[in-house]
């Protein structure tokens, strides 16, 4: 009776021991982490400053630099060149931010498997579009998304210009252009051609043109930095170089251009089909050459494991995308 007595009261004392201690003194590993720290590194990289941070998080300067300070301790390395004036990563960052992202995108990935069954979609869903696809076809399914999933936060950057997606911590970007998969970490959304139009108006003052030659003699409305329109001839790119009295920084400026009658436009499928369906521009066909087919894609930071979030963003827009493509192929 002594003897189970002294063995019980062992098994109670080691237990208690055992609870004593903290459990990473019982895993056999390198580095033990916290995600939180991770989350704050990336926060640092994307906006640029320890107290941007600091407020980003709802924090102060000083615990951002102690936090960082205590990954650089456990890494062995140091992430950031500081001085008083600016922040920007060593090599040693600049390695470590890549698998930084990856880690959050696992631990959401991860979170996000076991939640999203009884509560839907949730977290920060970040991308980044081009002005007028954003707004006709991006702003919708990011609403419908929005209405089913109440957890679910959007945050939607417009640009025409080229956002590093990866600096800016953003998940996805959507993207049109020329481009094979192997280009980038990307996915084809939809086809989406050339299209050379112009209004009514112009067609009826000036006359449209009918092969490629006569785009010289016509006020075309450019965007800037594309002082040539590219078209397809013989299955080869043929460039045209046009001018005209009026260039702008935006797709939306050259249209709304092209509607008042300014000159032609080269611009996308689904940047004018709208306009063509209601009859406030006109497609322009020329013999000699046909339009460049451009696609539509989405662009991701990494490879690794996809937000259910993303995911879902993802598989609307393809849907919302595909029942347009079959709008255009009727009115072809």
């Amino acid at each position: 009776m002594d003897l189970q007595l002294d063995r019980h009261s062992l098994s109670v004392c080691r237990h208690r021991a055992e609870v004593r201690l903290d459990d990473k003194h019982f895993i056999d590993y390198r580095y033990n982490m916290d995600l939180a720290d991770i989350v704050l590194f990336r926060t640092i990289v994307s906006v640029g400053s320890l107290s941007a941070a600091a407020r980003q998080l709802g924090t102060t300067p000083m615990l951002v630099s102690r936090r960082l300070a205590g990954l650089e301790a456990e890494l062995g390395v140091r992430l950031f060149h500081r001085t008083t004036r600016s922040l920007s990563l060593t090599p040693e960052g600049e390695a470590f931010s890549p698998h930084a992202v990856a880690l959050i995108e696992a631990r959401d990935s991860a979170l996000e498997s076991v939640s999203i069954a009884g509560s839907g979609l949730s977290g920060v869903l970040k991308i980044t579009a081009p002005n007028v696809i954003g707004h006709s076809v991006v702003v919708p399914v990011v609403a419908d998304l929005i209405a089913d999933n109440p957890a679910l936060r959007v945050d939607l950057t417009l640009s025409d210009g080229v956002i590093d997606i990866a600096t800016a911590g953003l998940d996805v970007a959507v993207r049109v252009a020329v481009m094979k998969p192997s280009d980038m970490i990307a996915t084809s959304l939809a086809d989406n051609p050339f299209t050379l139009c112009a209004s009514p108006g112009y067609v009826a003052r000036c006359g449209a043109p009918t092969t490629s030659g006569d785009l010289v003699a016509h006020s075309c409305i450019k965007l800037h930095a594309m002082d040539t329109w590219p078209f397809m001839r013989d299955g080869e790119i043929h460039r045209v170089r046009v001018n005209g009295a009026l260039s702008a920084s935006t797709v939306d400026a050259v249209r709304t251009a092209c509607i008042a009658g300014v000159g032609i436009a080269y611009l996308t499928y689904w940047d004018v089909h709208k306009l063509v369906e209601r009859g406030e521009l006109q497609r322009i066909v020329l013999a000699d050459v046909k339009p460049l087919e451009i696609g539509i894609w989405a662009v991701f930071p990494t490879r690794t494991q996809m937000p259910a979030r993303v995911r879902a963003f993802i598989d609307a827009l393809r849907e919302r995308l595909h029942a347009g493509a079959v709008d255009h192929a009727n009115d072809a």
